[in-house]
């Protein structure tokens, strides 16, 4: 390994921890805890390629101080899961990147994950529906075994277009050996997330968070997390007893 890769690899692990000391500060801890867990992984990598004992003697005390924080989290995370008093908020301002739905929802999932509850009355005109198709490709993608997504949403006064659009994200969910549960609601207005590991994700504006890309071809148009965004609010909350809500 050149020393201009290990460079690179300290650069990257630099950034990472840096990132995860800033939402530890702003008590995101669910999130802070995958961003130390990369970045430590990074800088043990960076470790194994020193020679150098004092350098190394320096990264080892490192790794040990950011692995013993990211312990005191989970042991903080674990008790707060316990009391059903977790709760942690994030606020995306107005114009704001970086808010994919992998980037939002990635410290939620984990491979226990399996059946996902989306809870939002507007999945009906077309960026709502790709909206929709977009989170679903996410979970396809993500490190877990969904096979069940229950979708409640209301029914558009003029259905055509939303109903052939969900039956084919349905057709083809059930093709990946995911079903989608359809229903719908005249009286729904409350927007929310629910996860079978325990996760309840409340986002101010449901999933239709994105502005509108600039042009076909302006940067945010395919990659999210270039896409600007609304200004909302996530409010993220953990039960033991998220089937019976």
């Amino acid at each position: 390994m050149t020393q201009n890769h290990v460079s690179g690899m300290e650069a990257s692990a630099i950034s990472l921890l840096k990132r995860a000391v800033e939402l530890d500060h702003s008590s995101r801890f669910q999130e802070c805890l995958v961003w130390y867990q990369e970045g430590i992984q990074l800088l043990m990598d960076v470790l194994k390629a020193v020679t150098d004992e004092s350098k190394r003697g320096h990264y080892r005390e490192k790794i040990k101080g950011y692995m013993d924080r990211a312990e005191q989290i989970k042991a903080h995370v674990s008790q707060m899961k316990e009391d059903g008093k977790y709760h942690e908020q994030i606020r995306i301002l107005e114009d704001a990147i970086g808010y994919s739905y992998e980037s939002l929802f990635k410290p939620y999932i984990s491979s226990s994950l399996s059946e996902v509850w989306v809870e939002d009355p507007y999945v009906r005109h077309t960026h709502q529906l790709y909206n929709f198709l977009r989170f679903c490709e996410m979970l396809l993608k993500a490190s877990c075994k969904v096979k069940l997504i229950h979708l409640l949403t209301s029914q558009d006064a003029d259905g055509s277009q939303q109903s052939s659009a969900l039956a084919e994200m349905k057709e083809s969910l059930s093709a990946q050996g995911v079903t989608l549960d359809l229903q719908y609601s005249s009286t729904i207005h409350d927007r929310e997330i629910r996860f079978d590991n325990g996760w309840i994700i409340k986002i101010g504006r449901g999933l239709d968070y994105f502005k509108k890309p600039k042009g076909r071809f302006s940067l945010g148009y395919c990659d999210y997390d270039l896409r600007q965004c609304q200004e909302t609010t996530v409010d993220i909350f953990h039960t033991k007893h998220t089937k019976s809500l």
